[in-house]
């Protein structure tokens, strides 16, 4: 009996679960379409994470602000985690567990959409910031690791990746990432 690479070992795992997450299609597809009307009529996307989770939510807000594929006018979308001075300051006077709450509370509005990523569904500060867009108004969605977990539990919408490692979630959450993007400009009508 062969073993795999270690190469082969992470590029198998990850497309075994591309072939299982892809339950998540027409979720991702109608976030698109929700994003499409918030965006579009002057709300935000507020996104946050930690670690590999940060990445992947700026990588969204990035592509919002930016562009996808074809130009289009750039949407109003903030990755929480990206301001330094904000982020350092909350977590001092108010303590980790705030760092992300207490932005949604500033910048968040009835309306707009709350996205959280976590690997395991369990980051403190990231499920305060869930529980504070839903106490605002606020659309809530997850991005997560295997359910059942806490911030897929308490928000309004998750995909929960059905995947043992945390690479192969990270991965799955940036193909997810593009997907919501290319549905978002599909429903903006942007080619």
């Amino acid at each position: 009996m062969t073993s795999l690479s270690p190469v082969d070992a992470h590029w198998s795992a990850l497309t075994e679960v591309l072939e299982r997450s892809r339950f998540a299609a027409p979720t991702v597809t109608a976030w698109g379409r929700r994003l499409a009307e918030v965006l579009g009529q002057g709300g935000r996307l507020l996104a946050c994470g930690n670690g590999g989770s940060a990445a992947e939510a700026q990588h969204l807000t990035g592509e919002l602000v930016g562009k996808f594929v074809h130009d289009r006018m750039p949407l109003a979308a903030i990755a929480l985690h990206a301001d330094t001075s904000t982020t350092t300051a909350i977590g001092n006077d108010y303590g980790q567990h705030e760092v992300f709450a207490r932005q949604v509370r500033a910048h968040g509005r009835p309306g707009d959409v709350f996205v959280g990523l976590s690997t395991s569904g369990r980051s403190g500060n990231v499920i305060a910031a869930a529980k504070t867009a839903a106490d605002c108004g606020m659309t809530t969605w997850a991005l997560t690791g295997p359910a059942p977990n806490p911030l897929a539990a308490l928000s309004d919408d998750a995909v929960a990746v059905p995947a043992d490692h945390v690479a192969t979630v990270q991965e799955m959450h940036l193909a997810i990432v593009h997907a919501l993007c290319a549905a978002l400009d599909q429903a903006l009508e942007v080619t």
